[in-house]
């Protein structure tokens, strides 16, 4: 099961293949989920391109694409949610305090619908993998949650739907966000282990840049999202910005074991 939003794009795309690589049947599904869309948020505007969605996943091989309508999806308003306490209370979920149980609601209904599978979601929306994991952990859904590479293009900018919302001043100042972290990573790699100049370095870097409007810099445990004193074990540097009026979320991954620093900060997109 490949959940997404459409309006795909190759880190959709790497999430098919790494689907079609490890299972017998891929299913994409295709849903603009309302309930993840705060009231000032872009739902009516948020980009759908249903033909080169179904082209796209041809492409790839896909064995089912299901894209159902809101109507489908939630015939009489709900009164039921998923809530994940916790690990939804900070980063993201401090402007969008309502997005998590959109998600973990609507995952859950197609992870239903779907049945017993391996589900594949993208190390970009790194607080979306962990709250999804954990719920399926907690509810015993019979889910397997499985993390692939985020993916960049080739100057590095995080892959995202929202992407073409960005004009071409815009696209150039968000590379900040990208560069921003792969200067606090270069501290930790030189080895720092104070998350405070990290962040300030990161923080450095956004600011230096007119068009980004920063909305937080932060280092956390990566799995449980808790805030960290000291760098150990395994992390994430998480960076949110609005550039104009688009907002965008990029991170890295650590694993520090002494003097040892294992980054991920993604792969390149290959063409298609």
């Amino acid at each position: 099961l490949v959940p997404t939003m459409g309006y795909l794009h190759e880190g959709h795309r790497s999430l098919m293949r790494a689907a079609r690589a490890a299972t017998d049947l891929v299913i994409v599904t295709i849903f603009v989920n309302p309930l993840q869309f705060g009231p000032n948020e872009d739902l009516d505007r948020y980009p759908r391109d249903l033909d080169g969605d179904l082209a796209a996943c041809r492409a790839e091989s896909v064995d089912v694409v299901f894209a159902p309508t809101v109507d489908e999806m939630y015939p009489r308003p709900l009164v039921t949610s998923v809530h994940v306490a916790g690990l939804t209370d900070a980063l993201c979920g401090v402007s969008r305090p309502t997005h998590f149980d959109g998600v973990t609601t609507v995952v859950a209904k197609l992870c239903s619908i779907v049945g017993a599978c391996t589900a594949f979601f993208g190390r970009k929306d790194a607080q979306q993998l962990a709250v999804v994991t954990r719920m399926a952990r907690d509810l015993d859904l019979p889910v397997e949650v499985v993390g692939c590479p985020l993916v960049r293009e080739p100057d590095g900018l995080a892959l995202s739907s929202r992407n073409a919302y960005l004009a071409p001043e815009q696209r150039r100042a968000a590379l900040a966000l990208s560069r921003g972290l792969r200067e606090g990573v270069d501290l930790v790699v030189r080895g720092e282990r104070d998350p405070r100049p990290v962040v300030a370095r990161v923080l450095d870097v956004l600011a230096a840049e007119a068009l980004v409007e920063t909305e937080y810099v932060e280092l956390r445990d990566a799995e449980e999202l808790e805030p960290v004193a000291r760098l150990d074990g395994r992390l994430l540097l998480a960076v949110a910005a609005r550039v104009g009026a688009t907002r965008l979320i990029d991170n890295a991954h650590l694993v520090i074991d002494g003097a040892r620093v294992d980054v991920d900060l993604g792969v390149v997109a290959t063409a298609s």
